[in-house]
């Protein structure tokens, strides 16, 4: 996707958490295309070093940062690198999660406390860090917490992600109203099915078959469906949103098929 006027980023220095696969791989590149230089950070640097070669391709800005959201020393080191290379950063996207399928009979507390170590968790040690830094600066900037629908709709053996994304849309909120004395501004993006490398074998087999009749537009969503609303709450088109949820979902939560 193109940006216009209002989706310019050029000259913002951008962190893209979980960047090395999936839908971060695909907003790092969206934020380049837009201008704006970005560090791409995961646990698997190997592969953040390919993605920024993509983004060199089309003579965008990437810097690779080794980050484990976990660990809030790793993160501190990531934005360290990230601010020394890229200036101070701008723009967040708070992308880094894992989702383990599980009846909730049959989940145990380790893969309950991981999942929402890291997506929950970890997305408040990433935020708080990356606020905090952008206090210091003064300059302002943006958030963007990658939510779910399953965060807003009840859904089977999802029940760690579930609460995961629930919290992270409250957080979300309640870090908007704290942050926006700082002109920080932060908005939650959230996704429906997305078709992805990880899951498209899933989508496409007779339990994505059935889960399709449910979406009204009748097919699951593509990476670049997303691309408007993250520049919109990434740029200066979402200059006057903060503390919005902004569902993106072929109008499944509205079914009730």
């Amino acid at each position: 996707m193109t940006a216009g006027p209002l989706h310019d980023l050029t000259g913002r220095a951008a962190l893209v958490t979980g960047a090395s696969s999936g839908l971060g791989w695909h907003f790092a590149k969206v934020l380049a295309r837009a201008g704006a230089k970005v560090a791409v950070a995961a646990r698997r640097v190997e592969r953040l070093e390919t993605l920024a070669s993509e983004i060199a391709a089309f003579d965008g800005r990437a810097l690779p940062v080794a980050l484990d959201v976990r660990d809030r020393a790793s993160i501190e080191a990531a934005i360290d690198a990230a601010e020394t290379e890229l200036g101070p950063l701008a723009v967040v996207v708070n992308n880094a999660g894992i989702g383990v399928t599980r009846p909730f009979l049959d989940q145990s507390e380790e893969e309950w406390r991981g999942t929402l170590d890291t997506d929950l968790d970890g997305a408040w040690r990433v935020a708080q860090s990356s606020a905090r830094r952008m206090v210091q600066h003064g300059q302002g900037g943006a958030i963007v917490n990658i939510a779910s629908i399953l965060g807003e709709r009840s859904a089977s053996q999802v029940s760690a992600y579930a609460a995961a994304k629930a919290g992270l849309i409250g957080l979300t909120r309640s870090m908007a109203v704290e942050l926006a004395r700082h002109a920080i501004r932060v908005n939650a993006l959230a996704p429906g099915y997305i078709e992805t490398d990880l899951n498209r074998e899933v989508l496409s087999g007779p339990a994505g078959q059935a889960l399709v009749k449910r979406i009204p537009l009748r097919r699951f969503g593509k990476p670049d469906d997303l691309d408007g609303a993250l520049l919109l709450l990434a740029s200066d088109a979402g200059r006057w949103m903060t503390g919005s949820v902004l569902v993106v979902d072929g109008g499944h939560t509205l079914s009730i098929v």
